[in-house]
């Protein structure tokens, strides 16, 4: 089972986006899929019809129950084939302020998602936009971050701040995370489009997936359907570019996979 994280120290920039269109391109190619929002705001969760004000059953019972197993009683059916969710709830804010520092915090939902490798094929997390315990246990646990970034230049301050996270729990866990900068909402019609995608160029050029995820009038139009993009408008631009990269990120998961078994 690999896991995807989805994280940006920046609101806005479309990863509750790209975490729904990438789960709805995985269970489209015959891979069983899960999806767990880690957003005290619940987008995700909201996405699917839910409301994170009142869900009662959420990733937050993972932090309080000894029990992990209880992780499958929390997934929930999105109407979609193969395609599941763990949804948010609002109180998920509050954990830093409850939890503190206790020991083993940041490995709670890696140890939970160990028990559902029979299940699944892919798991992606959507993460909340601040340095927490909810982001840093997404990042303890994934195999591969994607990190969506809108080209515009306060989205850019958001991608320094990520990679400064990044590398602090690379140190801790004495182990690179993989990931990917994936530009999003881009409009070549703008400067500052053209601008921040040469910029992220310049200072990413290793990890930065070499196509953008397009400004699509068709992404809002999926969301009230309730549906990922590509099971509504699957010739859309916006479902074919996530299609792209879907393809560049299994193909980069096989040849980790070689290199490890070289």
């Amino acid at each position: 089972m690999k896991i995807w994280a989805v994280a940006n120290q920046k609101g806005g920039v479309g990863k509750t986006t790209t975490t729904v269109s990438l789960a709805g391109l995985l269970v489209q190619n015959g891979y069983r899929a899960l999806m767990i929002d880690m957003d005290p705001h619940g987008s995700l969760t909201s996405y699917f019809g839910h409301n994170p004000d009142t869900v009662e059953e959420s990733v937050y019972g993972l932090f309080y129950d000894d029990q992990l197993h209880a992780i499958r009683s929390l997934v929930m059916e999105t109407g979609v084939d193969e395609l599941h969710m763990i949804p948010a709830n609002t109180a998920l804010a509050t954990l830093d302020r409850q939890l503190g520092v206790r020991n083993s915090i940041g490995l709670i939902i890696a140890r939970a998602l160990g028990l559902l490798t029979p299940h699944y094929d892919y798991v992606l997390i959507d993460c909340p936009p601040i340095l927490g315990i909810l982001m840093v246990n997404a990042l303890a646990a994934c195999h591969n971050l994607i990190v969506p970034v809108q080209a515009e230049h306060l989205a850019l301050k958001g991608l320094e701040r990520m990679k400064r996270t990044l590398d602090m729990m690379s140190h801790s866990r004495r182990l690179s995370i993989p990931y990917t900068v994936v530009p999003t909402m881009f409009d070549r019609r703008t400067r500052e489009a053209g601008n921040s995608l040469e910029q992220l160029r310049d200072g990413y050029r290793d990890h930065l997936w070499q196509e953008v995820i397009p400004v699509d009038t068709k992404f809002r139009a999926a969301s009230r359907g309730r549906l990922p993009i590509s099971h509504i408008f699957p010739h859309s631009r916006g479902a074919l570019a996530y299609a792209r990269l879907l393809d560049s990120l299994l193909h980069s998961d096989l040849r980790v996979e070689s290199q490890v078994v070289a």
